[in-house]
């Protein structure tokens, strides 16, 4: 299992960041795992799920 930071999950998705935020609060984007007072990650597995998904709807 790896965390993505935030420019990880950026690059490897193509969204902005206010494009992922937006999504995780409408619930179309896996949510963020507190890593500390200031960090956040998300899981690459789950990224990686999403990325799948949005496949298989085009």
């Amino acid at each position: 299992m790896r965390f993505l930071k935030l420019k990880e999950v950026m690059e490897k998705t193509a969204l902005s960041r206010s494009a992922i935020y937006r999504k995780m609060n409408d619930g179309e984007f896996p949510q963020s795992v507190s890593l500390g007072d200031r960090a956040v990650a998300w899981v690459e597995s789950e990224v990686e799920d999403w990325m799948v998904a949005c496949l298989t709807q085009r």
